[in-house]
């Protein structure tokens, strides 16, 4: 069984739904630290003045963000955040040929969001898979797993616990990971290689790392084909 294990993040890139693609389980990593410049509240989109953020204003009780686990890092309602993103999106992509037919499982995403960061990215990860026709693909919370130990042998339980022989990781991964651990393990690895096909998009110039949700917007049902 192939698995993939990878931390949440906001409407992510089309190498993140690659990899979903290409799993039979795919845990979300979160239980560990939340990362504050990293991929957890935040993505690019194609905008008429450029590439722009999408982020989300999040804090956490008791403690500095960076400080705590992914899975308890809560969302910044005091700025209704999540009506500015969906206003930007609209505003962005209203031109975009297959825009008008995502707003109806889109929007309500964006209407009332729940207070956890994870719980949210999550709840919109798996809802663009299955959107874009990723349908075999099951997911888990590496939280629900109660995974012990840390780096590679942290993993290593999490693949064992669900049962997983090849695991699939993005190719950064090769820098720290205990290869002859997978193997002693009997887990195969393979590494992710990202080369994918130009599309068109609204605002030139092309940049092939924005968030997934404009190459749904642009290619619609044929945006699965453009990673696999």
């Amino acid at each position: 069984m192939k698995a993939v294990i990878l931390q949440p993040s906001y409407i992510p890139w089309r190498g993140y739904f690659h990899q979903i693609f290409k799993a039979d389980a795919f845990i979300f990593y979160d239980d560990v630290q939340y990362d504050k410049h990293g991929w957890r509240n935040r993505n690019r989109i194609k905008t008429h003045q450029g590439t722009q953020w999408l982020t989300i204003p999040v804090h956490a009780r008791g403690a500095p963000v960076q400080h705590t686990q992914i899975d308890q890092v809560l969302m910044d309602f005091r700025q209704p955040w999540n009506r500015k993103h969906w206003m930007t999106l609209e505003q962005s992509y209203s031109k975009a040929p297959y825009f008008k037919r995502c707003i109806d499982w889109l929007e309500p995403l964006y209407q009332n969001p729940p207070p956890l960061l994870a719980d949210f990215t999550i709840s919109i990860t798996i809802e663009i898979a299955r959107q874009i026709g990723i349908q075999h693909t099951r997911f888990l919370r590496s939280s629900a797993l109660e995974a012990s130990g840390t780096k590679t042998d942290r993993l290593l339980h999490i693949l064992t616990h669900v049962g997983a022989d090849h695991y699939i990781s993005g190719p950064s991964a090769r820098s720290y990971l205990d290869e002859n651990a997978f193997a002693r393990a009997g887990i195969t690895l393979e590494y992710m290689e990202y080369n994918y096909p130009v599309y068109e998009q609204l605002y030139p110039p092309y940049d092939p790392q924005v968030s997934i949700l404009d190459l749904i917007f642009m290619t619609g049902p044929d945006a699965l084909a453009y990673m696999t």
